[in-house]
């Protein structure tokens, strides 16, 4: 059953919200499929499900072609445009299937041993290339099914691998996939060459999330199996993509040594190998390769700019980068196959997202689903974007999202929201999202609401991104106070009754702030790292923090036991909320048991509410609504 949904902004009048992905449009244009995703809450089910629609690509048309209890994503076209792959888990793995858009069932290409992941078709259309993850063995089956199935850590890991599967079946009605990498490596994103002959990819040394900063670059022979390498040595390199006349590859290269907080530069090699030539530098120095202009002369990728996400275009010849797309918060832009139109999802402050595409050499984008309609009409609070000076007077900006109706001079409770990463950005989404902060929700209930880009935040430059390197707590920390103190210096903050809260690295940056201030008068910290050096031993990622503060916790314990909040604990008197998922391998739970018991030890006013079977950010639809009205209430308890 649906939960009741009163008038205005609520986490439940949130849940009715259908995110929608970024469109992808035919070879010829003429249509795009996009995926719809809505938050299903039956008496005995809590899933997001995800179907794919069809639209002309003049905005007229649109209409759901997949259906059931099961997602159904990630549609690719055709070569000719006659059909449609996708994958789903209607079974217990996911799975590729194909629609023929002439009529007919979908049907599975891959046997369902193992997770299907992402695919490309041949330039030809009679074959398609798929990510498939190592099945377990028939050893390791009979021990799971007998209750001994030990396992050793690291050990016998299980590796996407790039494999072959036919369209048609064979003489005896199958379609049997046919390996192309069988070394141990961790295939990643991959590209067909224009001739169908080889596949460049990226792969890692592991399947391991700790080991990306090892992706490197290699084509494989479609026919032989052959693999070579394309791009070694030191350095990150990734998301290959082939020139139209396939005689050179476009890719990311990070800085040499990588870094969690990511500088890259884009760069092209000779596909027969060679060496490679770096571009031109990015605003943000973080640019997301899409592919190549249809002639060959430059390349398309995407970047945080301030508080939006832009399409831009770098020169292969002159090493120029031109914006071409500037509107509002923008996702996953895509070219389709002949390079001619351009797909993706748009939302802004004011309007959910929905899907858009437009012709690449004439950039007018038109809005080509309308599924977010009925919540357009629902009052909203304005949100702008204010700016302030941060420590050593760096420029900060951050949004602002004022209660409905808001009138000039009048003074009201302030939130403040810090985001996660640390090199994640706030942008100008629409605030109505399901989020385990709910922004417009806060609005409806009075509040003000204040989301800031810190030092450490993408879309600010390289430099800005490394500015709090070994300083997580400090200037970080000042940037955050001083954009509080410009909320209450513009008249608009009572500061006498602000709250603070965040996920993850913001729950970090939360559950520090209370140990530096008692400025505000609750607390919500979700998923939050507390303790640098536990978080270390038991996180899936162990070389985030040293990457950070310039070495292990063995090395410099004083650093580590100096910006953990746990060890600052001593005194907090603020009432503290704190949330986290028992399936978090990222900011694994125990990091919040450490800080509930360090504040309830000394009597602080603390809550712990903890998320079964959740991982680092909430996915089951249930769960996220119940941290939204959880937020909700415990602001709206102690401030109002």
């Amino acid at each position: 059953m649906q939960p009741q949904v009163r008038e205005g902004w609520t986490p439940e009048r949130s849940m009715t919200l259908k995110p929608v992905g970024a469109a992808r449009v035919s070879p010829d244009g003429t249509r795009a499929a996009f995926p719809v995703t809505t938050f299903a809450m039956g008496d005995e089910q809590s899933d997001q499900v995800t179907q794919i629609w069809l639209a002309d690509t003049d905005g007229r048309g649109a209409r759901q072609v997949t259906f059931g209890e099961k997602s159904s994503d990630n549609a690719r076209w055709s070569p000719d445009g006659s059909m449609l792959a996708f994958t789903s888990k209607r079974e217990e793995k996911s799975r590729l299937y194909v629609m023929r858009l002439a009529g007919g069932e979908p049907e599975p290409l891959t046997d369902g041993k193992s997770d299907a992941g992402d695919y490309r078709w041949s330039p030809d259309g009679t074959r398609l290339a798929v990510i498939i993850q190592d099945a377990p063995t028939e050893d390791e089956e009979a021990r799971k099914k007998a209750k001994d199935d030990w396992s050793w850590k690291e050990e016998a890991q299980k590796y996407n691998r790039l494999y072959l599967v036919p369209l048609e079946k064979d003489a005896d009605d199958k379609r049997e996939p046919r390996l192309l990498t069988k070394a141990d490596r961790q295939v990643g994103f991959f590209d067909w060459s224009p001739d169908g002959r080889e596949i460049v990819f990226d792969h890692t040394e592991g399947p391991s999330a700790d080991i990306w900063l090892t992706s490197q670059l290699a084509i494989v022979d479609v026919e032989s199996a052959e693999v070579r390498p394309l791009i070694e040595g030191p350095g990150a390199s990734f998301r290959p993509h082939y020139a139209p006349d396939g005689q050179t590859v476009a890719f990311a290269r990070a800085t040499d040594p990588p870094r969690w907080a990511l500088r890259s530069v884009l760069a092209v090699v000779p596909a027969a190998g060679g060496e490679e030539r770096r571009l031109g530098t990015s605003f943000d120095e973080t640019p997301a390769l899409i592919g190549w202009s249809p002639d060959g002369g430059s390349v398309l990728f995407q970047e945080s700019y301030r508080t939006t996400t832009r399409l831009y275009r770098a020169s292969v010849a002159s090493d120029g980068v031109e914006t071409l797309y500037t509107g509002g918060a923008n996702a996953d832009y895509n070219l389709n196959a002949r390079r001619t139109w351009v797909g993706f999802a748009r939302q802004t402050t004011e309007r959910p997202s929905e899907a858009f595409a437009t012709p690449l050499a004439d950039l007018a984008p038109a809005q080509i689903s309308r599924v977010n309609d009925g919540l357009c009409g629902v009052p909203l609070g304005k949100t702008e974007t204010i700016r302030w000076t941060g420590a050593a007077g760096q420029e900060i900006e951050g949004l602002l999202t004022f209660p409905p109706g808001y009138q000039a001079g009048s003074r009201v409770p302030l939130l403040l929201v810090i985001h996660g990463g640390p090199s994640g950005v706030f942008t100008e989404t629409f605030p109505g999202v399901p989020s385990h902060y709910p922004i417009a929700s806060f609005a409806e209930r009075g509040f003000a609401v204040l989301r800031p880009n810190p030092r450490g935040s993408s879309g600010y430059g390289g430099d800005f991104r490394v500015a709090n390197f070994k300083d997580w707590g400090g200037r970080d920390f000042e940037d955050l106070m001083r954009g509080v103190d410009r909320v209450i210096e513009k008249g608009i903050a009572d500061e006498s009754r602000m709250g603070v809260m965040g996920w993850s690295y913001g729950g970090f940056m939360t559950s520090w702030v209370i140990t530096q201030t008692n400025r505000f008068k609750a607390a919500s910290i979700g998923a939050a790292v507390t303790n640098l050096a536990s978080f270390n031993g038991t996180a899936d990622i162990p070389s985030f923090v040293p990457d950070y503060f310039g070495g292990e916790f063995w090395d410099d314990p004083q650093t580590y036991i100096g910006h953990s909040p746990v060890f600052q604990a001593k005194g907090v008197t603020t009432p503290a909320l704190i949330q986290h998922g028992d399936a978090d391998v990222r900011v694994p739970i125990s990091q919040g048991y450490e800080y509930f018991n360090a504040l309830r030890r000394q009597g602080v006013e603390t809550r712990m509410i903890v998320f079964p079977r959740q991982p680092h950010g909430i996915t089951e639809p249930k769960m996220l609504l119940k941290a939204m009205q959880t937020n909700l209430e415990w602001f709206c308890s102690k401030l109002l």
